[in-house]
């Protein structure tokens, strides 16, 4: 029976990694429950979980792409490709109406921009203080730093390697914990009461795994708000990351 399955599995590769992938983030979403009481969202954790099972499978394999170099996980690499997330960004993009996104005004806008260039900034400053030097791997890190979406996608465009990239996706990761823990401690300080604040919180923080969960263990009813504006950040992080913020870092650095 168990040689039968491992069969099936293999031969039906991408269904068995849709399989795999809603395990981990059902385990995910009950650790973060359970465990962390919300605090810290379930996204994140899987994400962990993905590394680390990534890990392992470069391990057991000596290859590159972790558990796609298994032939039981091959369907991984499919659906970890470049199509099925740029799929996933455009489905994103289409759940924001904008009827909605103009009740954030121009504060909002702002917010989003400073989001946006900020954390660059200090992702890819915090890349060139580490000996990443280059333009190509300052501007995939500090891509990095707005999500850990815009990083991968920034630096497979602009030819990043995959140890850079992986960086990257790490200080997105980062981020969006820090986002997540520190939202609850410092919503007093920072005024989250009322949805004008919660979409200005969005776009300046721009992650939307960490304001959801940070907002949610604040207050449940500023979630779609501060989700509103931030969820613009992958698409507009994707569209500068990879142009206007690469040349701009390559005039400096050269």
């Amino acid at each position: 029976m168990l040689e039968i399955l491992q069969k099936a599995a293999a031969q039906n590769g991408l269904v068995t990694a849709f399989a795999v992938v809603g395990v981990v983030m059902l385990l995910s979403m009950q650790i973060s429950r359970r465990l962390t009481m919300g605090r810290v969202h379930g996204s994140a954790i899987a994400i962990v979980i993905g590394l680390a099972l990534a890990y392992w499978g470069g391990l057991q394999t000596g290859g590159h792409k972790g558990l796609a170099d298994l032939s039981l996980f091959g369907g991984i690499g499919l659906m970890g490709g470049a199509m099925l997330r740029d799929f996933a960004i455009v489905a994103t993009a289409f759940e924001v109406q904008a009827t909605e996104a103009r009740k954030a005004g121009m504060v909002g806008v702002v917010a989003l921009l400073l989001g946006t260039l900020l954390p660059f900034i200090v992702g890819a400053s915090v890349a060139w203080s580490m000996g990443y030097s280059d333009a190509v791997s300052m501007t995939t890190i500090g891509a990095g730093a707005v999500t850990y979406i815009v990083g991968p996608v920034t630096g497979a465009a602009i030819g990043a390697s995959s140890d850079v990239m992986a960086l990257s996706i790490a200080t997105g990761l980062v981020k969006a914990i820090m986002v997540m823990v520190g939202t609850p401690i410092a919503a007093k300080f920072l005024g989250l009461r009322t949805p004008r604040s919660a979409m200005v919180f969005g776009g300046l923080a721009g992650t939307v795994s960490g304001v959801s969960a940070g907002l949610a263990a604040t207050d449940r009813k500023l979630v779609p708000y501060g989700a509103l504006v931030a969820t613009f950040h992958t698409g507009l992080g994707c569209l500068l990351g990879p142009s206007v913020l690469f040349f701009a870092t390559k005039a400096i650095v050269g």
